[in-house]
Parts: C-alpha cells; structure tokens; sequence
C-alpha cells in the first residue's frame, strides 16, 4: 500500500510544481504540505479534494490504494471540479475569437468593425475584473497574457488589418470540447 504521501509527492513532482506552488494553489502552508507530504500529518476532506481537484482526479482516485484512513475516505466527494473560473472564461475567450473570424467575413465592414471592438472591449473589461479576484499566481498570469492577446487583437483590427488568428493560451479542458475540431465548435 502506497502513502498517500509520496503519493502527492509524485503527482506534484510531475507538474513540475514545488511545495510552494502547490500549497498556494490548495491555500496550505508550504510547511502544512511537507507534514502531508512526509506522512507526519493525515490530510483532511478538504484537503484531498483540493489535492485530487489540482491533479485532475476525483478525490477517491487520488486515496485508493494508499494508507488514506477508510473512515475519512468514506467521507469523500464522487467528485472534484477540476477546473476553475479561469479555464471556462480563457476557453470562452477563444470561443467568441474564433466566432468573431466566422462572422466578420459574413458582416459589411463597418458593422464587423463595430462587433469585434465591442466584443474585444468586453472581454477586456471581462479579464480585468476577473484577474482582480483570482488568488492563483498562475491564474493571474494566464489572465493577463489573454489580456495582452486581447489588446493586441484591438490595436491589430484598429490599424485596418485583420484579426490574426488567436494563439493557444488556455490549456486545454480534458473531456470538454476541442476547439480544432469542427464537431466540438458552438458558433454562435
């Protein structure tokens, strides 16, 4: 039977991510991580949702098979979200981006022109007000490189050019749509 700790240990050291990042990202000290880490603490309900929620698994995917108490795993979730406000509004973003390609061939000049920088302009204000609440450091910076994309896409189209295609900024939802696939794309 494998402990639950090194069991974290292995997912964090997988992503990349230091104690740090990860304690951060669950809102635990670095130190509170090390004890569950080093097995000298036993993680909480809370925590092994947060945990199993940051590496993409549900809560009981992430205990079975360890030394995880049977008492406290009974007390699990089924399931985690594993995705956060940040993911559903960067996949929207590119969404209405490729939505905004389509309808501005189908449009007179003028009105697309009129469309893209109110849509633009939204989702500025859109990106801005959500960066303003985002506690993640990683969030953050995902927010505001979307934010420079979307500045970028308005200074482009207010030079007179077109607008570019959009660079690949979000990660990708697993089992959620696929934007490069014709049969996933919900244009408006």
């Amino acid at each position: 039977m494998e402990a639950l700790g090194r069991r974290i240990a292995k997912e964090r050291a997988t992503l990349g991510w230091t104690q740090a990042r990860l304690a951060e990202r669950i809102g635990v000290s670095r130190v509170a991580l090390s004890h569950l880490e080093a097995g000298m603490s036993v993680a909480n309900e809370r925590t092994v949702v947060l945990l199993a929620a940051s590496f993409g698994f549900e809560p009981h995917e992430l205990v079975g098979g360890t030394d995880y108490p049977e008492a406290k795993s009974e007390r699990l979730p089924l399931v985690a979200a594993r995705h956060t406000e940040v993911d559903l509004q960067l996949a929207l973003l590119a969404n209405d981006l490729d939505w905004l390609d389509t309808v501005a061939a189908l449009l007179e000049p003028a009105a697309a022109a009129r469309l893209r920088a109110d849509t633009l302009q939204r989702w500025a204000d859109r990106l801005t007000e959500l960066a303003g609440r985002v506690a993640d450091r990683a969030e953050r910076e995902r927010l505001t490189e979307a934010s420079r994309g979307v500045a970028q896409h308005r200074s482009t189209r207010h030079a007179g050019g077109s607008l570019p295609r959009r660079p690949e900024t979000s990660t990708p939802v697993p089992g959620g749509p696929d934007p490069g696939d014709p049969a996933d794309r919900t244009d408006r």
